[in-house]
C-alpha cells in the first residue's frame, strides 16, 4: 500500500512549508481587525514546529524522524528560518529543537480548577518571523521546492513521501504555478508521490471550504486552480480528517479555501499527522 512506509531515524520523511510573505499578508483575516495574517501564520508555524519537537522527543533526546523546511516567498524566495538556522532549506528536527532563534514569554488562559480562568506565563520558541515584502512569486517558490525535494530523494528513495504545504492569500504574480506544481507531485519515493496541499487564507468573511472533492462550490478560477494543484488525501490522512469530524470522500483533496485562523490550525494539524513513527 502506498503511504505506509515507516518513518524512522534511518528513513525519515520531510515536510516543506511554502509561506506567502507578500504585502497582502499584512491584512487581517476576513475583516477581523485583531491581527494580521502574517502574525497568525507565524504563530501557527512556530507552534507546529514545537509540536513536532515534542512528538519526536524520546528519553535519549529528539529523534530525527523529520527534516523540515520553511520557505518564504515575497520580495525574495528562500529559507525563512531565523537565528542559527537562517539560510537552511531543510533542517533535522533535532536541530530545530536545539536552535530556536529566541524564546518569548507569552500568557494563556487556563482553568483555575474552580470553573474560572487564570492567566499563565508560558515559553514560546520562535524559529520563523512574520515579515512581508513584494508580490507573490509562487512559481519561483515551487521551483525551489522541487529542487530541494529532488535532492532529498537521492538520500531517501524509500521514505514516506514528503508533504509540501503552500499557504497563500493571493494569486501568483509570476505566472501560472500549475505546471511546476505537477512537477512537484510527479516526484516520488518507492512509497508514493509527493503530497502537495494548499491553504488559501481568507481576506473576506465567509465559510471555509475544507477538503473538497470537486470544484463545484469554489467561487473563481483561482480557487479552482489551487484545488487542481492539490493532492488527493491518502487514506491515513483521510481517516484522521474523518475522525476529527470533517466530511471527506475518496476524492477529497488537501485544500482549504477561505481559511480563517481556526481552519488553518485544523488543516495543518491534520495534514502533517502521519502516525507511522518507529
Amino acid at each position: 500500500m502506498p503511504y505506509s512506509a515507516e518513518i524512522s531515524r534511518t528513513n525519515p520523511s520531510c515536510i516543506l512549508f511554502l509561506i506567502d510573505q507578500s504585502y497582502s499578508m499584512d491584512d487581517p483575516f476576513g475583516g477581523d481587525e485583531s491581527g494580521a495574517k502574517k502574525n497568525a501564520v507565524a504563530d501557527v508555524i512556530n507552534k507546529l514546529l514545537q509540536n513536532f519537537v515534542i512528538k519526536c522527543a524520546k528519553d535519549e533526546g529528539v529523534r530525527d524522524y523529520y527534516h523540515i523546511g520553511v520557505i518564504g516567498y515575497g520580495g525574495e524566495v528562500g529559507s525563512a528560518f531565523s537565528g542559527e538556522l537562517a539560510g537552511q532549506d531543510l533542517v533535522p528536527i533535532s536541530q530545530i529543537a536545539n536552535h530556536p532563534a529566541c524564546i518569548e514569554e507569552r500568557t494563556k488562559k487556563v482553568s483555575d480548577g474552580a470553573g474560572g480562568l487564570v492567566e499563565q506565563t508560558v515559553k514560546f520558541p520562535i524559529w520563523f518571523d512574520a515579515i512581508t515584502s513584494g508580490g507573490t512569486p509562487m512559481c519561483q517558490a515551487m521551483r525551489h521546492a522541487h529542487k530541494i525535494l529532488s535532492a532529498w530523494f537521492n538520500d531517501y528513495p524509500d521514505c514516506f513521501p514528503p508533504i509540501v504545504i503552500n499557504i497563500t492569500d493571493g494569486e501568483s504574480t509570476d505566472g501560472n504555478p500549475s505546471a511546476v506544481a505537477q512537477d512537484i507531485t510527479s516526484l516520488k519515493s518507492s512509497d508514493g508521490d509527493v503530497l502537495l496541499f494548499n491553504v488559501h487564507l481568507s481576506s473576506h468573511r465567509g465559510t471555509a471550504i475544507e477538503f473538497p472533492d470537486s470544484e463545484a462550490d469554489l467561487p473563481d478560477q483561482y480557487a479552482k486552480r489551487l484545488y487542481q494543484m492539490s493532492s488527493v488525501l491518502p487514506n491515513s490522512i483521510k481517516e484522521t480528517a474523518s475522525q476529527e469530524g470533517f466530511r471527506v470522500s475518496a476524492k477529497s483533496r488537501g485544500f482549504v479555501f477561505n481559511a480563517d485562523m481556526v481552519a488553518l490550525i485544523n488543516f495543518l494539524d491534520i495534514g502533517t499527522r502521519p502516525s507511522n513513527l518507529r
